[in-house]
């Protein structure tokens, strides 16, 4: 005996809960509304990436900028391959701040040498500076480094008087440092910034 609900009479109508009407175009439908929402996807990150990029580009130009660590003319305070942040708003440094410059035209860059420098703010503009027994003097008076290493030896040849607009910088290493001893007050149009931060290695990183 078959149950009524496993047979359906031919003539007997099929309620409507049965048998559904299918639009052909529903499909299109669905598949449009689904590009759709892929496609405003996809322009969403795309504007994502675009406003990342040119917060990069603005930040890169104007406000601050990485830099890697060329050689040992501040060493102990800065390692070569080390990372510094460089802010580029800070354009007039003060006494022993560091900070990084293009190089000036009296010193012109070899093949391998880096056509920006970083070394510590030490004269200031109308300043006469100059070393007695190894240790630096700023128009007369000893100078109190205590980001130099005990017994650090400075060597300045014949004073040096800083002219209006410019800066006397030395580097921490001094019996290897190519710096102001060499060419001189540097203009504080050659100025990039001030280096603020040590990004890397992370175990010294930390203020500047």
């Amino acid at each position: 005996m078959i149950g009524d609900d496993e047979l359906v009479n031919p003539g007997t109508p099929v309620s409507d809960d049965r048998i559904k009407t299918v639009d052909p175009t529903d499909d299109d439908q669905a598949g449009r509304t689904s590009s759709s929402g892929l496609s405003k996807s996809i322009l969403s990150w795309v504007a994502t990436i675009g406003v990342a990029l040119v917060f990069v580009v603005i930040v890169n130009a104007f406000l601050v900028r990485v830099y890697s660590i060329p050689s040992t003319s501040m060493v102990p305070t800065l390692l070569v391959g080390d990372r510094v942040v460089v802010s580029k708003l800070s354009k007039n440094p003060g006494r022993g701040d560091i900070i990084v410059f293009n190089r000036p035209s009296n010193d012109p860059a070899g093949p391998n040498d880096p056509e920006v420098l970083i070394k510590r703010v030490i004269g200031l503009p109308g300043e006469t500076i100059e070393s007695r027994n190894g240790k630096v003097y700023v128009s007369g008076k000893l100078l109190q480094e205590d980001y130099l290493p005990d017994n650090t030896f400075t060597q300045i040849d014949a004073p040096i008087t800083v002219p209006a607009g410019h800066l006397l910088v030395l580097g921490d290493n001094r019996s290897v440092s190519k710096d102001g001893r060499f060419f001189g007050p540097i203009d504080k149009k050659l100025i990039v910034g001030r280096a603020v931060l040590r990004l890397w290695p992370l175990s010294r990183a930390g203020s500047l």
